[in-house]
C-alpha cells in the first residue's frame, strides 16, 4: 500500500550501521523539517549533526530532499554537511529521484527517511524505495499539521506498542 511506511521508527538517530545492513540499506534520502530539525528551526535537533558524522564515517551517502525552498534548506544544508533539493515536490518523485540518481545507489538499496505519510512515505513507496517513518522531534501545535496527523491516521495507524527499535519515548 502506497500510504503504508515499510519500517517505523521513533527517530532518524534510531538509524545505525545494524539497521542499515539489517535493511540492505547503501544510501538515505533525508526529509529536513521534523525529520532532522524542527519545522523552521534553522539548526538541526540535538544528536543530529553526531548522528550525520557517524552515517560518513560507515559510509553512507546521504542527501536532503525536502519540499521547503532553496531560502530554508540551503542554510541548514550547508550547516549539516549535505548536498539537498529543496522543492523536492514529494509526494511525486522527481526530487527522490534526483537524489537517488546522484548517489549512485540502486533505488531498491535507498531509504527515503521522513515524517509525514502524505509527502516522503508516498513518495519513497512510489520511487521503489525503502520507505522509513520517524516520529517528528515536537509535534506542532499549528492546526494545518493536527489536520495532516488526523488524517494521516486513516491510512497507518502508529500503535507504539509495536513501533521498531526504540521504544517511544
Amino acid at each position: 500500500m502506497v500510504f503504508k511506511p515499510q519500517l517505523w521508527i521513533n527517530s532518524v538517530l534510531d538509524i545505525d550501521e545494524d539497521f542499515i545492513k539489517e535493511h540492505d540499506i547503501k544510501a538515505l534520502v533525508l526529509d529536513l523539517d521534523n525529520t532532522l530539525s524542527m519545522h523552521g528551526n534553522p539548526a538541526a535537533e540535538s544528536g543530529v549533526p553526531e548522528w550525520l558524522l557517524y552515517m560518513k564515517s560507515i559510509g553512507i551517502p546521504m542527501r536532503i530532499v525536502s519540499n521547503n525552498t532553496k531560502k530554508r534548506v540551503a542554510p541548514l544544508a550547508q550547516k549539516l554537511g549535505l548536498p539537498f533539493t529543496a522543492n523536492g515536490c514529494k509526494p511525486l518523485t522527481f526530487g527522490i529521484s534526483k537524489a537517488i540518481k546522484a548517489m549512485g545507489v540502486p533505488k531498491q538499496n535507498v531509504a527515503v527517511v521522513g515524517d509525514q505519510i502524505f509527502t516522503d512515505i508516498i513518495a519513497g513507496n512510489l520511487k521503489g524505495a525503502v520507505s522509513v517513518l520517524v516520529e517528528p522531534f515536537h509535534m506542532e501545535d499549528a492546526w494545518t499539521f493536527k489536520l495532516k496527523r488526523k488524517a494521516e491516521s486513516l491510512f497507518f495507524h502508529r500503535d507504539y506498542s509495536k513501533l521498531s527499535v526504540k521504544e517511544k519515548k
